[in-house]
């Protein structure tokens, strides 16, 4: 599958699998019609190819008990490779830190960070970030509210206009 484009059927695999993780093979068929054998094969051949990297549960941060999201921009002291894999490996170790991005501009890092309160936030930036080798510099934005969060991505049908 690594040598073929998506088509039309595996896009709408895709969608219906970013709608219901949990849909039986019986229901993904039905919904892109195609019966379950041949719908099962190809969904595991997205599981196989990576296109699908795996299933999990959308859970609500704030019940459990995680209201807080800040956005934290770092700078760091310089941009070389090592620097920038000690970073990368760090925040990966951090389960505070939800997204991560390398970015352009101004700065180097975007991070998404949840905690449960103000101190939590504080506890983290004390105790890990700032103790953090290279780091420059710090800016924290705090979410007041979520306007939209999606885990679906909008993968364009095979008749659209395509940008590659």
């Amino acid at each position: 599958m690594a040598d073929r484009k998506l088509d039309d059927i595996d896009r709408r695999i895709l969608a219906a699998l970013q709608a219901d993780g949990r849909m039986t093979a019986q229901e993904i068929a039905d919904r892109v019609g195609l019966s379950p054998s041949p719908c099962a094969r190809r969904v595991r051949l997205l599981e196989e190819a990576g296109v699908v990297k795996g299933y999990v549960a959308v859970i609500d941060q704030a019940k459990v008990g995680l209201p807080i999201s800040v956005f934290a921009s770092v700078k760091l002291e310089r941009q070389r490779e090592d620097d920038l894999d000690r970073f990368s490996q760090a925040v990966a170790r951090w389960p505070e830190v939800v997204d991560c991005y390398l970015m352009t501009g101004q700065r180097d890092y975007l991070l998404r960070i949840v905690v449960s309160d103000l101190e939590s936030y504080e506890r983290f930036i004390k105790d890990k970030l700032t103790r953090l080798d290279g780091v420059a510099s710090i800016e924290s934005s705090f979410a007041l509210g979520q306007v939209k969060r999606s885990n679906a991505l909008p993968i364009p049908h095979s008749s659209s206009k395509r940008t590659d």
